[in-house]
């Protein structure tokens, strides 16, 4: 949500601004009330103070427990993103 009102901030943003979160798991979400919905690209700021949003603190702490107890320590982004695109492969842009 951070990224989202620093984006709504900037004026003439003309790339998009990028986002793990469409593929985070229902039961990984931290939000309460649920995941933000995402609407046509686009998430919506509230007018509520600071992010807008309340943290589920006995959802972050379950999910300190996993990454404590999973043993992963690197980031493997090509078998994550296979998940959902099984063709998916990592290129590198060529500026």
């Amino acid at each position: 949500m951070a990224m989202a009102h620093v984006a709504a901030s900037v004026p003439n943003l003309d790339y998009a601004c990028d986002t793990h979160y469409p593929w985070q798991e229902a039961d990984e979400e931290v939000i309460k009330g649920g995941k933000l919905p995402i609407v046509d690209g686009c998430v919506s700021i509230t007018r509520a103070p600071g992010l807008g949003l309340e943290l589920d603190y006995d959802q972050l702490g379950k999910l300190n427990d996993q990454y404590h107890s999973c043993g992963i320590r690197q980031r493997d982004d090509v078998r994550q993103m296979q998940k959902y695109t099984p063709d998916w492969k990592a290129v590198k842009p060529q500026y």
